[in-house]
């Protein structure tokens, strides 16, 4: 028998059990993992972003910017003052009310003028036409007549942008479509009639030059008369012999219509001239004259 026995116990040290697999060194995260945003999105973010900027610039500014008072203009031809009366009647009747697209009158005067003619109108506006555009409506509102110069177009820039400036101040000016050339009056007369009806609503449409003293208050009293027939002339034809030299300054180149001296029944002849030029109604006409002798108008 033995003296001594042995007993084999495993070796706390040793491993139990071996893997076949290498085992890998663990890498230690130092934050939460990454997500990348695709380059299209963000572009797309991009765009949205400016896109909502520029357009809230512009709403506030459309917003803030005053609202643009209209010219009235009928085809070329414009009545400078419209703007004022425009915002005038705004003002005193609120956004809705006043802005009548052609207003009634009275009557409608206008001043043919030339673009020589700066102090004529200087000394008109320091007399009896009103030199601001309150003082125009105010004579409007007082009298029911409508004053406004009356001006063709030039070649000529420099004289266009010197006139400019002078309807900018004043506003007192009916821009018409024709160019003032004295050849051409008789077309810029035909080119007022047209423009003074199309842009107001008038009893009477005056003519007269820029070379007068007129009393509004005594105008006014004339026209708003009773008369016996609704289509009335007032005014004289001139009186004399009919110029038929071209070389004349008083030439007339219409003047086989007449005889060889003004008479105020050649009067028809001249209307009808216009009436076939423009295809005018007959009764457009001039039917009635009266001969104008009040030394206060």
């Amino acid at each position: 028998m033995p003296l001594f026995s042995h007993s084999h116990r495993p070796s706390p040290s040793l491993p139990t059990s071996y893997s076949s697999k290498p085992l890998k060194p663990q890498k230690l995260n130092s934050g939460p993992p990454s997500s990348r945003v695709p380059l299209p999105i963000l572009v797309f973010s991009l765009l949205c972003f400016l896109f909502g900027i520029f357009g809230t610039i512009f709403a506030v500014s459309t917003l803030r910017r005053p609202r643009p008072v209209p010219v009235f203009r009928c085809g070329r031809s414009e009545d400078t003052f419209r703007a004022f009366y425009t915002a005038s009647s705004s003002q005193q009747l609120g956004d809705h009310g006043g802005l009548v697209e052609r207003p009634k009158v009275l009557g409608f005067v206008g001043i043919q003028t030339g673009f020589g003619s700066a102090d004529r109108r200087a000394a008109l506006r320091s007399t009896w036409f009103p030199s601001d555009p309150d003082g125009l409506l105010r004579l409007e509102q007082a009298t029911g007549l409508a004053f406004r110069f009356v001006i063709g177009l030039s070649k000529n820039a420099k004289k266009m942008a010197e006139f400019h400036e002078e309807v900018e101040k004043y506003k007192d000016f009916m821009l018409i479509d024709v160019v003032e050339e004295y050849s051409k009056l008789p077309y810029k007369s035909l080119a007022f009639f047209k423009a003074a009806f199309e842009l107001f609503e008038a009893d009477y449409y005056v003519k007269a030059d820029d070379d007068i003293y007129l009393r509004p208050d005594r105008l006014s009293t004339l026209l708003a008369k009773e008369r016996t027939h609704s289509m009335t002339y007032i005014g004289c034809m001139k009186k004399g012999p009919v110029i038929t030299d071209p070389k004349n300054k008083w030439y007339l180149f219409f003047f086989k219509l007449f005889s060889k001296f003004w008479l105020c029944d050649r009067l028809n002849a001249f209307m009808k001239y216009i009436s076939m030029l423009h295809n005018l109604p007959e009764d457009f006409i001039i039917t009635k004259i009266s001969g104008m002798r009040n030394p206060d108008i």
